[in-house]
């Protein structure tokens, strides 16, 4: 579904995303992992087209996004939903419109009743109800996050971008979104790709974790897999979120 061909991208002098070589199976969650500034979002926004790498090729599926342009590029980011970091909703727009918004930015339906209809069918895969008329302003991070993913399947996308989905939000309302993110890509069939620093989050949720660091994906394993990893780099990681063999493999198993 996505592949990435020796890809790399440099701000200044800083290598973000160096030779790098990966794929993403289709109907998979991808979690990527690393500490800040590590270039997991950068990955992200070359998967649409918001970065282009200095060499290399990204595809997405039989198409080169990173060559792509004009109306080529808009039909493969059609493709894709996004949730981003902070949700970015509007706030002078409410709920239902917000989530209504990439619906008329595609003129994909114009009719308002069949909107309605999507939008409150959206709402409710993502647990929310008898919210449409409340501003963003007036609502908890975790019910930000909620919309915000409603917004981003609202198109029926293929591929489903999370940046840091549970950033900012309580233990209880970050495994309320793991369980969505799990529950969605069941139910709808979509290919998930998860960047996140919570490694409990990736435990719970990713058929594969990747972690980039210094600009590489030093280990691409199955999360039973990457718990037992050899990798230094990856057992200080592991360490420093005190994630222990034996206290997630109860965790890992029932995945």
């Amino acid at each position: 579904m996505i592949r990435f061909e020796k890809v790399t991208k440099k701000f200044g002098r800083k290598v973000v995303l160096d030779n790098v070589d990966l794929e993403i199976e289709d109907n998979e969650t991808f979690v990527i992992v690393g500490t800040s500034g590590a270039g997991k979002s950068v990955s992200l926004k070359h998967m649409v087209r918001l970065l282009t790498p200095d060499s290399g090729r990204v595809w997405i599926g039989d198409d080169v996004i990173s060559e792509a342009n004009g109306p080529d590029l808009e039909r493969i980011r059609a493709r894709f939903g996004v949730l981003f970091q902070s949700a970015a909703l509007l706030e002078w727009l409410n709920v239902k419109e917000n989530v209504a918004l990439p619906l008329r930015e595609r003129e994909a339906i114009t009719d308002e009743a069949a909107i309605d209809q999507m939008v409150n069918e959206k709402l409710q895969q993502v647990n929310l109800k008898d919210i449409n008329e409340i501003y963003p302003s007036s609502l908890s991070g975790g019910m930000r996050k909620r919309v915000g993913l409603a917004r981003a399947i609202v198109t029926k996308p293929e591929i489903i971008l999370y940046d840091e989905p549970t950033s900012g939000l309580d233990p209880v309302t970050s495994r309320t979104i793991d369980n969505l993110i799990d529950s969605l890509r069941r139910q709808l069939g979509v290919t998930s790709v998860v960047v996140t620093h919570d490694l409990h989050s990736a435990l719970a949720i990713a058929t594969r974790i990747a972690m980039l660091h210094e600009g590489k994906m030093i280990e691409i394993a199955p999360p039973a897999q990457f718990i037992e990893s050899k990798n230094e780099i990856v057992r200080s990681f592991l360490d420093a979120q005190y994630i222990t063999k034996r206290g997630s493999w109860e965790k890992v198993d029932q995945k």
